[in-house]
Order: C-alpha cells, then structure tokens, then sequence
C-alpha cells in the first residue's frame, strides 16, 4: 500500500505491507522518508549532508527507472530515499 501526500514542491510518501499479505522482514517494511531534489546538485548535497556516517543502500547516481536517486539510513537509524527526477 502506498500513499503520496503533495506538499508545495515535493510529496510525502508512506508505504505499508498490510498482513493479509503475508509474512514480511524489516527490509520489506520500512518507513522512508522520500525527498525530490529540484536539481542534481541539490539531491547530491542532500546525499552527502544525510548519509554521512550512515549506511548507504543505493548510492546516489542514475538508475534504471530515469532519476537520480539514492537510498540510504542515516547515523540515527532514520531512512531516507532522495531523488531528482528532470523535467521532459
């Protein structure tokens, strides 16, 4: 289950794995917090700020899908996805 909530410029994003669905581990349910970049140079300060001393899931760069994108935990535990998607 998803959910986008628009807030000015950006979203906030949930997810959650209902029971029905099964059995899931921590690495198939966890909460994130989403943030979209308005440029690379902005999604790569926010990378290196957040992820210092963190653990790193998905090193920012580009991936498959079209953005530029990264996935890490931060030192205090907290899940962050950052993200730069360019305007077509």
């Amino acid at each position: 289950m998803h959910i986008a909530l628009p807030i000015g410029k950006t979203f906030l994003m949930a997810n959650d794995v209902p029971e029905s669905m099964g059995k899931t581990n921590e690495n198939e349910n966890r909460s994130k917090i989403f943030v979209s970049a308005e440029s690379r140079e902005e999604a790569d300060k926010l990378f290196n700020g957040l992820s210092a001393g963190g653990n790193i899931e998905m090193p920012i760069g580009d991936s498959p899908w079209g953005s530029y994108f990264a996935m890490f935990r931060d030192k205090y535990g907290i899940e962050w996805m950052i993200d730069f998607t360019p305007k077509a």
